[in-house]
């Protein structure tokens, strides 16, 4: 299954998609926790400046 999933974000002429992992801190206990998200390439700024 995965390899249909890659296979369709390879598509020419398409949009193309970047992995975006980001870390975290959580409020409540101090850990850290990671948010990973597959998002167009031109919105991977916006993603990482998030807080």
């Amino acid at each position: 299954m995965a390899k249909k999933v890659v296979a369709t974000l390879k598509r020419e002429g398409g949009v193309t998609y970047t992995r975006v992992v980001r870390m975290e801190r959580s409020p409540k206990t101090g850990a850290y926790t990671f948010k990973e998200a597959v998002i167009d390439s031109s919105t991977v700024k916006d993603f990482l400046a998030k807080k």
